[in-house]
């Protein structure tokens, strides 16, 4: 499967009403675009998706809107564990700190979207937990 298809059925992915991958690959995908691509199995999607990280990183680069005077910053969490045993976690030791959201406190990272005024996306970061959206921009 060539990385244009990889990337145009990752792109397709969030376009579609599919909550998970799995099912929008299983069932959405190759229900609705059968004859578009030569689909493989899911496990083999799922091994060739870290490829397109690069490509899609500068395809989103290229995408990005206009600049303008105003901008907008927002974060969610990307919590890597329950509440109630961040010192038990070893996964990301080293990276992930203890951050502070409106719905509480997390152990992770936090994905920063930068807006302009129209709408379009201009940045996407994801840093530590502990980061706060004024620092980021």
């Amino acid at each position: 499967m060539s990385l244009a298809e990889l990337l145009t059925i990752a792109i397709y992915f969030y376009l579609s009403p599919c909550k998970d991958c799995k099912n929008y690959y299983l069932y959405y995908l190759s229900y609705k675009y059968k004859g578009y691509f030569c689909l493989q199995s899911y496990s083999r999607i799922i091994q060739l998706w870290p490829r397109m990280l690069l490509p899609l990183a500068i395809l989103m680069h290229y995408l990005k809107g206009e600049e303008t005077a105003i901008y907008y910053i927002d974060s969610t969490k990307l919590a890597i564990c329950h509440n109630t045993r961040p010192l038990s976690n070893r996964v990301f030791n080293r990276f992930s700190k203890i951050g502070k959201s409106s719905y509480g406190w997390f152990l992770g990272f936090k994905l920063h979207l930068v807006i302009n005024n129209k709408g379009e996306l201009m940045s996407v970061k994801i840093t530590k937990g502990n980061k706060s959206d004024l620092s980021v921009a």
